[in-house]
């Protein structure tokens, strides 16, 4: 079988990709073990606004131009909501922060996304004496929906190949790459915190962020938009809510901790005043990269490989964005931007790397 694209890994990166590929109407395969999970138990917000500092998030704009039609596109497609619109608070702590709010908003580019005055606690059960500030175009996808309804659409069009991927059995030749009985043009490494396994890509300094989320129910609780203070809830429907999240750089697997459980617990009661029950407490690791940026690119020796990773915690909004950069890129001949290309980690990518 010979295809344009294998791609491996199917979290946010991969499912993107593939769809940008069906878009463009490329052939492509894709293959998955389903072994990491940060996609799977994500929030899934969107929000521009980096909401500890009032800063944008690297190409907000650009990249919610782009994510909100293309998320539309694939619901049109599968006959099923994933996108929900939810505005975003965030409480303010102080007349400080109130004061860095207006400071933040009067910057260029800024006033899209934060909304001129405060407002007041959307419930009395959760205290905030100093007000709430809005940010504006947020939402949060069902990412678990995404990839479940996603993998049964490629699996109903023999596309998706459900097993282990062996990096020794992959074959290179000046022009392509073949894998067993597949053969394509380009291989697409989407694998997540995976890519520390990858012989080809391993140079890259990807890092890992473990994260951890509970799920609660709360009935007193009537809660419509997503909060946020020193942890977020995010409204699910039926009077449960999500409660996220933690960044640990250490501890890298897929285990819940009772001491993560007890800090989002602990920051949680001191603003909801409202009796809830934890219904479930997961964890994932999120790719990320000291710098904050993706990592998009081709191998420097092997150009029919290239990575699409390291979206950290913004995965939902990055994601479409970050896989029509590596689109046009490898299919029309657009230089990548350079804070998203791996050749910014140029002395590293100059070392030899993979197999011949």
């Amino acid at each position: 079988m010979k295809v344009d694209c294998l791609i491996v890994g199917s979290g946010l990166a991969g499912l993107c990709f593939a769809e940008t590929l069906f878009q463009k109407g490329h052939s492509f395969v894709l293959i998955s073990d389903n072994s990491q999970q940060a996609s799977e138990v994500a929030g899934g917000l969107y929000n521009p606004l980096i909401l500890k500092r009032f800063t944008l998030a690297f190409k907000a704009a650009e990249q919610l131009d782009l994510a909100i039609p293309f998320y539309q596109a694939i619901e049109a497609r599968l006959g099923q909501t994933i996108d929900f619109k939810q505005e975003v608070l965030r409480i303010m702590h102080d007349p400080g922060e109130q004061n860095r709010w207006f400071e933040a908003r009067d910057r260029s580019g800024y006033s899209r996304f934060m909304d001129e005055t405060f407002v007041e606690s959307p419930n009395p059960k959760v205290e905030a004496p100093h007000k709430l500030a809005r940010v504006l175009e947020t939402g949060r996808l069902d990412t678990a929906a995404f990839r479940k309804a996603y993998i049964a659409w490629l699996k109903s069009a023999r596309l998706y190949v459900e097993s282990r991927f062996e990096h020794a059995q992959l074959k290179l030749s000046d022009s392509a790459a073949t894998y067993h009985q597949l053969e394509a043009d380009r291989v697409i490494f989407a694998e997540g915190f995976g890519l520390k396994q990858n012989p080809f890509f391993n140079f890259l300094p990807l890092q890992g962020s473990k994260g951890e989320l509970l799920t609660i129910y709360a009935p007193e609780l009537d809660l419509q938009p997503v909060l946020k203070s020193t942890v977020f809830i995010i409204p699910l429907g039926d009077h449960y809510y999500r409660v996220g999240a933690t960044y640990d750089n250490h501890r890298l697997n897929n285990l819940p901790t009772e001491e993560a459980r007890s800090y989002l617990l602990e920051r949680l009661r001191k603003f909801l005043k409202v009796d809830f029950e934890v219904v479930s407490h997961v964890a994932g690791v999120r790719p990320s990269v000291s710098d904050r940026k993706p990592l998009v690119g081709k191998h420097p020796q092997h150009a029919q490989l290239a990575v699409l990773n390291g979206f950290g915690s913004r995965g939902v909004m990055i994601a479409p964005f970050a896989a029509q950069a590596l689109y046009r890129n490898l299919f029309e001949g657009v230089a990548l931007d350079l804070e998203l290309d791996i050749r910014r980690f140029a002395e590293r990518s100059r070392r030899p790397q993979g197999r011949n």
